[in-house]
């Protein structure tokens, strides 16, 4: 389904951006990230995010591609409670290629990526919340089926969440990526396998 800016808001909106024929075409602003403490020592929480708010369970899709081509320039999906709660999932350039990557933070971030070892243009996203997990895959344009990247712990006191596309280029400005598709529905499924 094509972006409604009308139904999302931003934080930290970023210098450009643009819909066109649904999609929602952005730029990054300069040394833009997400990301508490662990192993880096710096505080960032001055990355684009356009969100709607969710209560419960839920599951959220993004479709998105973007013009990967300096050190952690990325793109994806992140589910917020506040700048010490979260979770961001996309692809980050990283050692030269395009690696699915996930940081979940809770008071401080952690990071796991792996990379993609086929070409693509397009990746879709899906997370789904159930309680206190975020179960997260991905699919890219030249493989159907859903994959599993991971099962990471949400902390399930937090009631409502803030949830949508996300980028940023910690490296940068003027990283570009298009948001092709977004839906926050009801959770698809609870299998994993």
């Amino acid at each position: 389904m094509a972006i409604d800016l009308a139904a999302m808001t931003w934080l930290n909106p970023p210098p450009s951006t643009e819909l066109r024929d649904g999609a929602l075409h952005v730029r990054s602003g300069d040394r833009t990230d997400f990301w508490q403490g662990t192993y880096y020592g710096f505080h960032r929480d001055d990355g684009h995010f356009l969100y709607q708010r969710r209560k419960g369970d839920f599951t959220a899709e993004v479709t998105f591609s973007g013009a990967y081509r300096e050190l952690y320039d990325q793109a994806g999906l992140m589910v917020r409670a506040d700048s010490t709660r979260w979770m961001k999932c996309g692809i980050e350039y990283t050692d030269g290629a395009k690696h699915f990557s996930t940081v979940v933070t809770n008071g401080n971030s952690d990071w796991s990526a792996f990379r993609i070892e086929h070409e693509f243009e397009r990746l879709s996203l899906r997370v789904t919340r159930n309680k206190d997990a975020l179960f997260i895959q991905y699919r890219t344009d030249r493989v159907s089926e859903w994959r599993m990247a991971r099962l990471a712990w949400f902390d399930p006191s937090i009631e409502e969440v803030m949830v949508g596309p996300a980028f940023c280029s910690p490296q940068r400005a003027g990283f570009e990526a298009v948001f092709h598709e977004f839906t926050l529905t009801d959770p698809v499924s609870r299998d994993i396998h």
